[in-house]
């Protein structure tokens, strides 16, 4: 049976947030192909993880069988976390720009997810696992655009997952979602439109795509 690992992170809630819009056209066509198939949901804003303190830090390096109580419980959630990621078999994140870099409460999940020597490192434990990354911005961060170079949430997201985690990010990028709601970027509007519909698009033909390579 197949398994999605669904994030999302924003604190916005749906119907105000383009990146859990986008998340969920991506789940919606996912189920489709698989109506029998799990997801697994954690909506990181409503229900926040702890950050990891030096118990934790603490205990994910040390022997299993020298952990104390607090170390036993901090690492129970770790591989809670932990065991979600390697069961699924595709990974979706909303990971909307806030401040230029992603969402508190998703670097706590990171924080706590990677585990040196488990989900993290050489022989990292969800290799090659497939990851959709919707990562949403109010503006425009691209090349020849007065912020570029001011984006650290893709860079972020594709070294942790990619580079240290060694999955597969695949980043889906809807931007100007202010464009609406901010009267200096009225005149962005049409092209907010464009990003968002074209961004949707591409959530509905990489589930379609990830479904059948797991149907395969």
């Amino acid at each position: 049976m197949a398994t999605l690992l669904h994030i999302d992170s924003a604190a916005l809630p749906a119907g105000g947030s383009t990146s859990r819009e986008v998340t969920q056209a991506f789940r919606e066509n996912w189920l489709a192909q698989h109506p029998e198939g799990t997801v697994v949901y954690r909506d990181l804003a409503a229900q926040p993880l702890p950050h990891l303190d030096a118990v934790g830090i603490a205990a994910g390096f040390a022997d299993p069988s020298t952990h104390d109580d607090a170390q036993r419980e901090a690492m129970a959630l770790r591989n809670e976390l932990a065991a979600e990621l390697e069961a699924a078999d595709v990974v979706l994140i909303g990971a909307p720009m806030y401040n230029l870099s992603i969402p508190s409460t998703l670097k706590a999940w990171l924080d706590q997810v990677i585990i040196m020597g488990r989900t993290a490192g050489e022989n990292s434990t969800v290799v090659g696992k497939k990851v959709v990354v919707v990562a949403s911005r109010g503006g425009a961060y691209g090349a020849g655009t007065p912020r570029e170079g001011l984006d650290y949430v893709t860079p972020f997201l594709q070294g942790v997952l990619g580079a240290l985690m060694q999955l597969d990010v695949h980043v889906i990028t809807p931007e100007l979602t202010l464009a609406k709601v901010n009267p200096a970027m009225s005149e962005l509007i049409p092209l907010a439109e464009a990003s968002r519909e074209q961004a949707l698009a591409e959530a509905a033909d990489k589930a379609k795509e990830l479904a059948a390579l797991i149907a395969a």
